[in-house]
C-alpha cells in the first residue's frame, strides 16, 4: 500500500461520523487532512488535535454556500498549496416513508438537492484546478439506496444515484488527471438518520450477509483503498455493505 505523505486531503463535512473517521484513516497513512465544519467547529477542532501525524487543520465551509467553497479552495491553495484527495461526506436526510409523497415537500427537497448534490458537486468544480494539478482523487460518500432505491426517504435514494452518475460523469470529464470515486455504505453505525440508532440497527443486522451493521471504520478504510490500493479504478461504485444490497 502506499503512503500519502506529502498530500493534503480535503474532507467537505469532516467532523461527523463517516468523515471524522476517514480523517483518521487519510492522517493514519500520512496526508495532511483539512476537515471542514458548518456548525461543528469544537468538534472539528477537537478532531484535529487528535489526528496522528500534522499540518491538520479545520476550516470553515457551508456545502450549500458555493462562494465558501470557493473561498475554501483557495485558501488551501495558500496555506497547502495542493490538494491530492477530496473526499465529500456532507450530507443530511430523515427517515420519511417512501409511500409518504405529501412528506417530501418543495422546500425538503430542494434543500436535500442543495446538500446532497449540488453540494458534492460544487465542492469539485471549487477544487477542480488544484485537484488536475495534483493528479487527484475525488471520493464521493454515496448509498446503496442509490442502486435499488431505499434508504431513508425516496428523495435520499434518488439524489445517491445522481450522486454515481455524477461521479461516472467526472471520471471521464476529468480524466486522465483526477480519478472520481463512489463508495455507498449500506446501514452505517453513526447516528446519521435521526430517531435511527443502535437498537433499530441491531434488529437489521441479522438480515445483512455479514450479520452486522457497518462501522465508520469499513467506510473509511474503503476511501483509503482508492487512495492507495484501487489507482486504475475510477468512476465505479464501491459497495461497503456487509452484502445488504444483494
Amino acid at each position: 500500500m502506499k503512503n500519502l505523505q506529502g498530500s493534503t486531503a480535503v474532507i467537505i463535512g469532516g467532523s461527523g461520523g463517516i468523515g471524522a473517521a476517514t480523517a483518521r484513516s487519510l492522517a493514519g497513512a500520512g496526508a495532511a487532512v483539512v476537515v471542514t465544519y458548518r456548525g461543528g467547529e469544537a468538534a472539528a477542532r477537537a478532531l484535529v488535535g487528535e489526528l496522528p501525524g500534522e499540518g491538520h487543520a479545520a476550516l470553515p465551509a457551508s456545502v450549500e454556500d458555493s462562494t465558501s467553497l470557493n473561498a475554501l479552495a483557495a485558501q488551501v491553495r495558500e496555506t497547502r498549496g495542493r490538494c491530492d484527495i477530496l473526499v465529500n461526506s456532507a450530507g443530511f436526510t430523515k427517515a420519511v416513508p417512501h409511500g409518504d409523497l405529501d412528506a417530501l415537500d418543495d422546500a425538503f427537497l430542494d434543500r436535500m438537492w442543495a446538500v446532497n448534490w449540488r453540494g458534492p458537486f460544487a465542492a469539485v468544480r471549487a477544487f477542480r484546478t488544484l485537484l488536475e494539478e495534483s493528479e487527484g482523487l475525488v471520493v464521493n460518500v454515496s448509498s446503496i439506496g442509490g442502486l435499488n432505491g431505499s434508504g431513508s426517504n425516496l428523495a435520499y435514494a434518488a439524489l445517491k444515484a445522481a450522486t454515481d452518475s455524477m461521479t461516472k460523469s467526472l471520471a471521464r470529464a476529468l480524466g486522465p488527471k483526477v480519478r472520481a470515486m463512489s463508495i455507498s455504505p449500506g446501514i452505517v453505525e453513526t447516528g446519521f438518520v435521526p430517531g435511527r440508532g443502535p437498537e433499530q440497527n441491531a434488529k437489521i443486522a441479522p438480515s445483512i450477509p455479514l450479520k452486522r451493521v457497518a462501522l465508520p471504520e469499513d467506510v473509511a478504510e474503503a476511501v483509503l483503498a482508492c487512495a492507495t490500493l484501487l489507482t486504475y479504478s475510477t468512476g465505479s461504485v464501491l459497495l461497503v455493505d456487509g452484502g445488504r444490497a444483494l
